[in-house]
């Protein structure tokens, strides 16, 4: 299954500009990824040919992008955007085109379009930011890669893990940086928990629990055909947990009722759920705890809590002002916390769209990968097999379900089909890959520091 090159062939690779696939085998760090092998062999790239001073000299430039979407989190992006450095916005999208217009006169861009194409086939665009619907998500990624161009796109990618492969082997075999957008990475408050474990602040950890739970329910047709609890709503904690804990999960048993909003119970799946709760196992026994309910009476509640073996660390709410009211029947902060998700995450969705600015400006590696998308949409394909089967379940269970022929062409093999001619499942899901453009450069760089020194 790994692919091995020769130091001769590595050295012609890098010379031709042709991607190579290095053997390299390792634990699963989420903060620290390291070179990976692949079942696939990268067919080359438009940012492949290797310079020695390129490498050795950091260079700044300037980066014009395109939005497709403007509906609230586009306008939060594209707001974004204008505070990065070096980073100009040139035109937006939208299919209701006076969205489009009225987002591109309030950011001062000079186009705008109805067409999400227009975007990213213009010559000028060095990067799409994705922003549309889901269902929409993975032929514009594949669009953006056809057309060399860079993408960030909110999360999912895709709507099912087959064409999730798809779409991620079409940029990487492109050359073109993908970014996943999971915002919660990059909140403060998470951060600085995750900064505690990498500092080991509370030693080793034992325990991470996480809880998300909305103000108000979403309406029916939110609901229906929206994926489920745990890919629409539970999938930012799976992540979480994932982030937190720096490993890949091992498995996971999850389960979910309706105590809210009875109309949704007519539907199917986890679309039936409005509360749910995860148990998940990593590596040397770590657990997480994961509770998500889409109503809370009291305000937009995300915690998180982290235990280790010498202390533990846990967030609190996010509230409007740090005021405070003491009266005889009440003490506690004067306002309830934020009750709107863009209110909460509002730097985080800022701190996120910055640092990918940051990686096309210096060219450095993406901060939140397609690979990790990818993972983070097994982890809630797993949690909804489990509460539907009521047992444990695996990730490899759900990794082993994808058939590829080839990078760009995947499918789910279901149990009962008959398997295709070859097949052979994986359990990682990173066999399924071929390496981005940021990890063949560092195979490279790091290839000719041990030759040259």
């Amino acid at each position: 299954m790994f692919l091995k090159a020769s130091s001769l062939a590595f050295v012609l690779a890098a010379l031709t500009g042709e991607n190579a696939s290095v053997s390299a085998f390792s634990s699963r760090n989420v903060a620290s990824p390291s070179v990976r092998s692949r079942a696939f062999v990268g067919v080359g790239s438009r940012r492949s040919t290797l310079s020695m001073n390129a490498e050795a000299t950091e260079t700044v430039k300037e980066i014009k992008v395109g939005v497709i979407g403007c509906g609230r989190i586009g306008i939060v992006h594209l707001g974004a955007i204008t505070k990065a450095p070096n980073v100009t916005p040139v035109i937006v999208s939208n299919p209701t085109v006076s969205k489009a217009e009225a987002a591109a006169k309030q950011y001062g861009v000079p186009r705008f379009t109805g067409d999400a194409m227009d975007v990213i086939t213009d010559p000028e665009v060095d990067a799409v930011w994705i922003c549309s619907p889901s269902q929409f998500h993975a032929e514009q990624i594949k669009a953006c890669a056809a057309n060399g161009k860079d993408v960030f796109c909110e999360k999912p990618l895709a709507t099912d893990l087959a064409e999730t492969v798809e779409a991620i082997n079409a940029c990487n075999e492109a050359g073109v940086k993908l970014m996943t957008g999971l915002q919660r990475r990059f909140d403060m408050n998470f951060g600085r928990v995750k900064t505690a474990i990498e500092k080991k602040e509370v030693g080793e950890t034992i325990m991470i629990k996480l809880c998300s739970r909305d103000p108000a329910p979403p309406p029916f047709e939110y609901v229906k055909g929206g994926g489920g609890i745990f890919a629409d709503m539970a999938v930012h904690d799976l992540d979480m947990s994932r982030f937190l804990a720096g490993e890949d999960p091992i498995e996971i048993l999850a389960m979910g009722s309706c105590h809210i909003d009875k109309a949704i119970e007519v539907l199917p799946g986890s679309e039936a759920f409005d509360t749910a709760s995860c148990l998940v196992r990593y590596p040397n026994g770590v657990q997480a705890m994961i509770d998500v309910c889409r109503q809370s009476s009291y305000g937009y509640d995300q915690r998180a809590e982290v235990l280790g073996t010498k202390g533990m660390i846990s967030t609190d709410n996010v509230y409007p002002n740090t005021a405070k009211l003491y009266k005889n029947d009440f003490t506690g902060n004067a306002d309830m916390p934020f009750d709107f998700f863009l209110s909460r995450y509002e730097e985080a969705y800022v701190s996120e769209t910055i640092a990918f600015c940051e990686s096309l400006v210096k060219d450095t590696e993406v901060p939140c990968t397609g690979a990790d998308g990818m993972i983070a949409l097994i982890m809630a394909l797993a949690a909804d097999k489990s509460a539907a089967e009521n047992r444990w379940v695996s990730f490899n269970e759900i990794v082993s379900e994808v058939y590829c022929a080839n990078p760009t062409s995947c499918e789910l093999v279901a149990s009962s089909d008959i398997l295709p001619e070859g097949f052979k499942p994986v359990s990682d899901p990173r066999d399924m890959l071929v390496p981005d453009v940021d990890e063949v450069k560092k195979e490279k760089k790091s290839f000719f520091e041990s030759i040259f020194g």
